[in-house]
């Protein structure tokens, strides 16, 4: 199955804010205009800045997420979402719900994940990831 695109996991989108782990150049290659990221990372990112010492500038840096890449509702996902979560649940495997999410986000408009968390998403069936991390 041929993917379309990106979706950027929050930790992606703080280590290209702070320019870290090569994930600005990453992004550069793959081209910004295939890059995602989902309404939850958005909101993670916005708590992020509430909880920041330095709110205004934690603001302008969601503001330039929101203005460079596409964001993708998470709405569609639910189904997909609630069936993962009580898979997980059965097996014993707790994973954080908005890691779901994102995962499922993924999973169901066919785009590859990337994010620095592979271990907790890997386990999510039919996902797509990658690691643009460079330690």
């Amino acid at each position: 199955m041929k993917t379309k695109g990106y979706l950027l996991d929050t930790n992606i989108c703080i280590s290209m804010l702070k320019n870290k782990y090569g994930v600005r150049e990453a992004i550069l290659k793959a081209k910004a205009e295939n890059c995602y990221v989902s309404e939850i990372t958005l909101g993670e990112l916005y708590f992020g800045a509430s909880f920041s010492d330095n709110k205004k500038e934690r603001l302008k840096d969601v503001a330039f997420i929101v203005d460079r890449f596409k964001v993708i509702s998470v709405s569609g996902t639910l189904p997909l979402f609630g069936d993962i979560k009580a898979n997980l649940k059965r097996k014993g495997t707790l994973i954080d719900d908005f890691d779901i999410l994102i995962g499922c986000a993924a999973i169901h408009n066919n785009l590859i994940l990337v994010t620095d968390n592979i271990k907790h998403l890997e386990i999510l069936p039919g996902i797509f990831i990658e690691n643009w991390t460079v330690r």
